[in-house]
C-alpha cells in the first residue's frame, strides 16, 4: 500500500492587520493534534502581501506546503498555492473577503480604507479606544495587540490590504490542490456569499459554516474545521516514527 501524502510544513498567514499570534491560536492546535509540522508568518507592515508570499516560498524549500490563511492570508494562500502547484499540498481559506480585483465594495477594504485614515488623522491610542467600544472582546483583545505590534506602520499596511486585488473567478477555478473554506455565517465583513462562491469556483473544495460566536470561543476552530475538510478529502499520513 503507498504512503499517504503528508505536507512537510503547515503556514498559517493572518488577516488584515492582524499577526503571527492570531494565526497560530487559529490553526496551531489542530496541527498539534495531528502532530504536522507549523509555522505562523509574522507579516512586514510595510509589504505584507510580498514577506507572506516570501514566507511561504522559503517553507516550500522543505516540501509540499499546506497554506492556511484567514481573510488577507486565505486570498494570499490561493494565489500562491496556483503560482506554485508543485509545492502546494492544500489550502485552507478562513473568512474570504471577496472575489475579483474590483474591491471598491468590499467591506473589508472599506474597513481597512477607513482605518488607516482614522489612525493617521487620530493616532493609535483614539482609534483603538473606538474599536474596543464597537468589537467583540476577544477581536478588540487580538487587535489591540496586533495593531499595537505593527504601529507605526499600521496605516501602511492597512492601506496595501485595501487596495489588494482579491483572486478572480478564473484563479479560483484554477487552484490544483484540495481547499478547504471555513466562513463565519454572521460576519458582514467576510461575507458568506463570497465562502459560497469560492467553494462552488474552486475545483475541489469543502465548505465549512460557523458563527462569530464559535470562533470568539475559541479561534483553533478554523484550524480544526480546516484539517478535518482536507482530511476528508485528501487522507493525510501519520508523521513517521
Amino acid at each position: 500500500m503507498p504512503d499517504l501524502p503528508r505536507p512537510a510544513l503547515v503556514v498559517g498567514l493572518p488577516g488584515t492587520g492582524s499577526d503571527a499570534d492570531f494565526a497560530r491560536r487559529a490553526f496551531g492546535p489542530a496541527c498539534a493534534a495531528r502532530d504536522l509540522p507549523f509555522l505562523a508568518v509574522e507579516p512586514d507592515p510595510c509589504d505584507v502581501v510580498a514577506s507572506c508570499r516570501a514566507a511561504l516560498d522559503t517553507a516550500a524549500r522543505s516540501g509540499p506546503v499546506l497554506a492556511a490563511g484567514i481573510s488577507l492570508g486565505a486570498a494570499i494562500a490561493v494565489e500562491w498555492a496556483c503560482a506554485r502547484a508543485e509545492s502546494a499540498f492544500g489550502v485552507i481559506a478562513a473568512l474570504p473577503a471577496w472575489t475579483g480585483a474590483d474591491s471598491t465594495d468590499c467591506p473589508a477594504a472599506l474597513s481597512a480604507a477607513a482605518t488607516a485614515a482614522q489612525l493617521r488623522a487620530d493616532g493609535l491610542d483614539a482609534v483603538i479606544e473606538r474599536m474596543r467600544a464597537s468589537s467583540p472582546t476577544w477581536l478588540a483583545e487580538a487587535l489591540t495587540q496586533s495593531w499595537r505590534t505593527q504601529w507605526p506602520n499600521l496605516p501602511l499596511a492597512l492601506d496595501e490590504a485595501a487596495h489588494y486585488s482579491w483572486p478572480t473567478p478564473e484563479t479560483l477555478a484554477s487552484l490544483p490542490v484540495p481547499a478547504a473554506i471555513v466562513t463565519a455565517v454572521d460576519d458582514p465583513v467576510h461575507p458568506r456569499t463570497v465562502a459560497e462562491q469560492w467553494s462552488t469556483l474552486i475545483p475541489r473544495a469543502d465548505l465549512h459554516r460557523i458563527t462569530l460566536a464559535d470562533l470568539g470561543s475559541d479561534p483553533a476552530i478554523l484550524g480544526h474545521q480546516g484539517l478535518a475538510r482536507l482530511f476528508a478529502r485528501q487522507p493525510i499520513a501519520a508523521k513517521p516514527h
